[in-house]
C-alpha cells in the first residue's frame, strides 16, 4: 500500500498541471453538450469543498450521493476526496426503504442528491435531519441548491493528503440476498484497483469514455470514474434512457462497459432488424461481411472502440462467439464491490476461452477451495463492512484470501470459469443439489430467450422461468412454443437425471428493479422469484413449455 503514488485528488491537480484547459467532462443538456475542463472541474471540487467546511461538515464525516451519472457526480465525489469526507454512494433507482436503511447504518450528516426518475417516490426515505445539497437537476427539495453551494465560503485549497490507510468511501452490495452491506474501501485499495486498470487496458489522455452504468457500483466507479481520474481520459455523460443511442454515438467511446442485459439488448435489436438467416449469410460473403460488420458498430456508436467489457452477472458464450462473429469481441470480467470490481479479466481478449472470465490482473492472488470455492486476495480488497467484524472476520481465510461466495473452475492456463454460487445451488425434493447458473447459460443461446431464472428449490426437478425478448412476445406462441421445446430438447439429454428441466415457464410480467426481481446492477433475485413461483410451477412435468396464464 505504501507505494500509492498518488490519490484522485493529485492526479487532478496533475492533470489541471498538463492539460488543465483541455475538455475532461461532457455533460449532455438538451442534446448539447455542456464541457468542463479539466481546470474548471478543480475548482468546482474546492469550491464544493470549502462549502462544506462551512456548512460545519468535518473530515471524517459520511456524506450520501443520491443521483444517475452526471457531471457533477464526479464533482462532488472528488469534492468529498479533496476534504477528506467519506462518500456512500446510493443507487438512484433506490426506493425509499432501502435509502432510509443505507443513511441510518452509515450515518450519513448530508445527502447530495442530483439526476432522478422518481424522486418524489424516493424522498420519503430521506429524513428531515440530515443536511440536503442538490445537484443542478430536478431533484428533490433541499436546503441548499447547487449554484448556492459554489458561492458558500471559501475554496478549500489546501487540505491534506489522504493516506492509503484512510478510508475513502462506504460501497453498499446491491443487496440480492437481503440488505446491502457496506463494503469499507481505503485510498490505498481503490488508487491501487485504478492504477492497474489504467495499467493493463492501457488507457490514456486520447481516450474517450462513456459514464452511464451506476456509479453507486464499484464497477463504474473503477472503471470509468477511476480510469479517468488515472489515464487522464475525457468523460461523457448519458442525458436519459431516450436519448441513450444518440449519447453513445455523440461520445463515439474508444472503450465501452455494460453488463449482459444490455449486450443481450443490442443483439436482439440487431437480429430483428436484419433477420437472423440473412445476418449469417452476408457474414458468409468476405467484401460484404466486413461493410455490415461496420454497419452494425456504427449503428451502436461502437466503431471506435479498441476495447469492449462485460460484468457484474454472466454472460452466455453463445452471445460472446456471435459477437465476435460480427467483429465485436468482448472481454468478460470479474470482480466484487468487496475487492474493488477489478480482479478477473479476459483481456487481451482470447477467443479460444470465451466461457471463462480470463486470468487474474498482476497483483491479485487466486486460489479454489476444497468445496470448489473461488477465493481472492489483492490490494484492492475492502477493510472489512461497516459495523459488521463476525461478517467480516467470517468473509476472509487465515491467509487473507477473500471468499467470494462464487463456484469455480481453474484450467492448467489459468484461466477461471465461474459454474455458479454457492448460494444460488439448491435442493430438489429428491434431496439432490442442482448448480442452476451452468443450465441457464445452456438455454440461454435460445434467440426467443431475454431473460431466465432456473429455480427448483424444493421442487422434485427444476423448472426454467422465462421472459421473451421483444420480438418473440410478437410472434404466434406455437411458433416459440416450438423452438423453447427444440431447446429444452437438446439440452435435457445432456444433464444429469436429477438436473432435469421439468418445465420451462414463459413469465409475463417484466422483471424489473421497481418489483424487486432484480438489483439494481440488473441481476435477477433468484430467491425473490422462487418465493413468488414454487408453488405455482409445482405438479408441471414432462419437459413441457407453457405460459404463466396456461398453468
Amino acid at each position: 500500500m505504501e507505494n500509492l503514488m498518488k490519490t484522485p485528488v493529485e492526479m487532478l491537480s496533475h492533470w489541471v498541471e498538463t492539460q488543465g484547459n483541455e475538455v475532461y467532462l461532457r455533460q449532455p443538456i438538451n442534446g448539447q453538450y455542456v464541457d468542463f475542463t479539466w481546470r474548471e472541474v478543480q475548482q468546482k471540487v474546492q469550491q464544493v469543498a470549502g462549502a462544506l467546511r462551512h456548512l460545519g461538515l468535518v473530515p471524517g464525516d459520511k456524506v450520501a450521493v443520491l443521483s444517475k451519472n452526471c457531471a457533477e457526480w464526479f464533482i462532488t465525489d472528488l469534492a468529498l476526496m479533496h476534504g477528506g469526507y467519506i462518500s456512500v454512494p446510493i443507487y438512484p433507482t433506490a426506493n425509499a426503504e432501502t435509502i432510509r436503511y443505507v443513511l441510518e447504518h452509515s450515518e450519513a450528516k448530508a445527502i447530495f442528491t442530483g439526476k432522478l426518475d422518481f424522486w418524489a417516490d424516493q424522498e420519503a426515505g430521506v429524513g428531515g435531519e440530515i443536511l440536503r445539497l442538490a445537484m443542478p437537476y430536478d431533484t428533490m427539495p433541499s436546503q441548499y441548491h447547487w449554484d448556492k453551494i459554489l458561492e458558500l465560503g471559501t475554496p478549500l485549497v489546501d487540505a491534506p493528503t489522504p493516506t492509503a490507510e484512510q478510508v475513502m468511501t462506504l460501497i453498499y452490495t446491491s443487496g440480492s440476498t437481503g440488505k446491502p452491506k457496506g463494503a469499507i474501501q481505503t485510498f490505498g485499495s481503490y488508487g491501487w484497483t485504478c492504477e492497474a486498470v489504467v495499467r493493463d487496458l492501457k488507457t490514456n489522455t486520447t481516450d474517450r469514455l462513456l459514464s452511464y452504468l451506476p456509479l453507486a457500483h464499484i464497477t463504474e466507479r473503477v472503471a470509468i470514474q477511476g480510469s479517468s481520474f488515472y489515464s487522464g481520459s475525457s468523460v461523457a455523460f448519458v442525458e436519459s434512457l431516450d436519448s441513450f443511442v444518440a449519447d453513445v454515438q455523440r461520445c463515439r467511446p474508444t472503450v465501452f462497459f455494460s453488463v449482459p442485459r444490455l449486450w443481450t439488448l443490442f443483439q436482439l435489436n440487431i437480429i430483428e432488424k436484419a433477420g437472423e438467416a440473412k445476418l449469417d449469410f452476408l457474414l458468409k460473403v468476405p467484401i460484404i461481411s466486413s461493410l455490415v460488420k461496420r454497419k452494425i458498430q456504427k449503428g451502436l456508436g461502437l466503431e471506435h472502440c479498441r476495447l469492449l467489457g462485460s460484468g457484474s452477472a454472466p454472460i452466455p458464450p453463445s452471445q460472446l462467439e456471435w459477437y465476435h462473429k460480427i467483429g465485436m469481441n468482448i472481454s468478460e470480467a470479474w470482480g466484487m464491490t468487496e475487492n474493488c470490481a477489478y480482479s478477473i479479466i479476459n483481456f487481451p481478449f482470447d477467443a479460444t476461452k470465451i466461457g471463462t472470465v480470463g486470468r487474474p490482473v498482476e497483483g491479485c492472488q487466486v486460489r479454489r477451495s476444497d468445496e470448489g470455492e473461488l477465493m481472492v486476495k489483492s490490494p484492492g480488497l475492502m477493510q472489512g463492512y461497516c459495523k459488521q467484524e463476525e461478517v467480516t472476520k467470517a468473509c476472509f481465510d487465515e491467509d487473507g484470501f477473500f471468499h467470494t461466495g462464487d463456484l469455480c473452475e481453474i484450467d492448467d492456463e489459468g484461466f477461471i470459469s465461474i459454474t455458479g454460487r454457492v448460494k444460488d445451488n439448491f435442493k430438489t425434493s429428491k434431496g439432490k443439489y442442482v448448480a442452476p447458473v451452468p443450465i441457464e447459460r445452456k438455454l440461454a443461446q435460445d434467440s426467443h430467450i431475454e431473460l431466465l431464472c432456473v429455480i427448483g428449490s424444493g421442487l422434485p426437478h427444476p423448472v426454467a422461468l422465462v421472459q421473451l425478448s421483444e420480438g418473440a412476445a410478437l410472434q404466434p406462441r406455437e411458433e416459440v412454443r416450438s423452438s423453447l421445446k427444440a431447446t429444452l430438447d437438446s439440452i435435457n439429454p445432456n444433464l444429469e437425471s436429477h438436473e432435469h428441466v421439468d418445465a420451462m415457464v414463459v413469465v409475463t410480467e417484466p422483471w424489473t428493479i421497481e418489483n424487486d426481481a432484480m438489483t439494481p446492477t440488473l441481476k435477477i433475485k433468484r430467491h425473490v422469484l422462487e418465493k413468488q413461483f414454487s408453488a405455482k410451477v409445482d405438479g408441471i412435468r414432462g419437459a413441457k413449455i407453457c405460459w404463466e396464464d396456461e398453468i
